[in-house]
This record gives C-alpha cells, structure tokens and sequence, in this order.
C-alpha cells in the first residue's frame, strides 16, 4: 500500500523535523560526508617489519574521503589507529607494525567523526618454498573448449622461527609465470578456471596455487608439458629456493 504523504502522523513529521534539525549535513567542496578505507598494500604484514608492497618498499595505509556531490577532497586528516593485539599503527603516518603472528587485525582510520577500518593479517617472515607436487598432469581435448588443470602450487615457510621446525607462512602473495616458450599454449586462471590471473595469497597451510588453461588449438609439434615458475619475494628480494619450477604435463584423451 502506498501511503500518501498527507496522510502521515504529525508526531512522525514533527520527529523527521528534529533529526533534521540536529543533523547539518556537509554540503561544501572541501566538507567530507564519506571515507572509504583503499586496498592495502599487501594481505599481511610480517613480524618484527612495515608493512610493504610487492616490490618491498614500506607503504602506509590510506582513505579516500568524499564531499556532498561525490568528489574526492583532497588531504584529508585521518587518525590511524590499532584495533587488535599483532599490530601497532603510527597513529599521523599510519605505517602499520607486525608484533605477533594473528590471523587478523584491524587498522582503524578516522577523518572528523567518520570511522572506517581494514584486516590485516600479521605472519613469519618467507624464507623458503617448496613445491606441492613434482608433477602434475592433465588430459585434454580438442572437442573441450575448457581444458583445464587442477591446481598447482608451493608451500612457503619459515624456518626459524623455531629450532627445527619449519612453520607455514599464511597470507602472503605469490607470483606465477608461465614460461614464455609456453605462453602461447597455456595461461594461468583462478580456481574457476576462466578469470586471468597470475597472484595467489597462501592459507592457513602456507598453500598458493594456481590453475592452467590449454588451448589445445595451439598445440604443435613435440609439446607436451608446460612449465609454470612461482616466485616468492620479501623485501624486494626473491627467497631461497625461488623460482619453483612446475612441470604440467599434456597427455591426449
């Protein structure tokens, strides 16, 4: 039932009056109304260092506020702030600290009364990776427009946090590449199998993978495996061990 504006309570106009009353909206250019926290940097900070991004250099987090008409004003104030135990936060700069190895922690940024806040995990540093499996193998099709392989991967660790015992490193990015002499016959994809994609970020287990897509199409000659390379970096630097060679190898149905 539509109900016609006439017909509403007076009580209820009388208290939409007030909210009204009580509330100045911020209408200028230079006024925010909104703050959206950006994607960070990186899914994790390791312990013991600030949080970087892929190329290892140290990255703050940041916000972007908003005025009335959608626009976005320019250096906003933003008080940064620790929610959780694993991090600390330069409250002015915002440079995010790893204390204790959590699964996740929030980071709290303020712009005059407006709050928002993004999770970040804190993790070991990287210092090895091995492969998942020493090979792996997929059968395809030239009648399968899908020809698709199951995941392939590396573990990453580290390996002194404890005295022998090497301790899996979750959340943190790993790159694949298909060697080039392959790229022309398969991609990497994520897990569905379609989307593009040559980043994974490791589980709980120290796990990143991903999957190959054969154009069968292109397939000549003496072909029959593909090689994927993963590579690992902290601070800049790739960690012992990378690249990983993987070998997929190519078997008609």
């Amino acid at each position: 039932m539509i109900r016609r504006s006439g017909s509403f309570p007076l009580t209820l106009i009388g208290a939409a009056t007030a909210i009204l009353a009580c509330t100045e909206i911020p209408t200028g250019a230079d006024e925010i109304l909104s703050v959206q926290f950006n994607p960070l940097p990186s899914p994790s900070v390791v312990v013991g260092d600030s949080l970087r991004d892929s190329l290892g250099v140290v990255r703050a987090p940041t916000v972007t506020a908003f005025n009335f008409s959608g626009d976005e004003v320019a250096n906003p104030p933003v008080v940064f702030l620790a929610l959780d135990r694993g991090i600390r936060v330069d409250s002015t700069t915002g440079i995010v600290t790893g204390d204790s190895v959590r699964t996740g922690a929030r980071i709290s940024a303020r712009v005059e009364g407006l709050s928002v806040s993004a999770q970040i995990a804190v993790t070991l540093r990287p210092d090895s990776i091995a492969r998942l499996n020493v090979s792996d193998s997929l059968l395809y099709s030239l009648l399968d427009t899908l020809n698709v392989s199951s995941a392939i991967g590396v573990k990453v660790f580290n390996t002194t946090a404890k005295v022998d015992t090497a301790q899996a490193v979750g959340s943190y990015l790993v790159s694949f590449l298909v060697d080039p002499a392959d790229s022309i016959v398969g991609r990497l994809v994520a897990d569905a199998g379609v989307t593009r994609s040559t980043l994974d970020t490791t589980d709980a287990s120290g796990t990143a993978s991903r999957r190959v897509r054969i154009d069968a199409t292109k397939l000549r000659g003496q072909i029959d495996s593909v090689v994927v390379h993963a590579f690992v970096r902290y601070r800049g630097a790739i960690v012992g061990g990378t690249p990983v060679r993987l070998v997929l190898k190519l078997k008609p149905k």
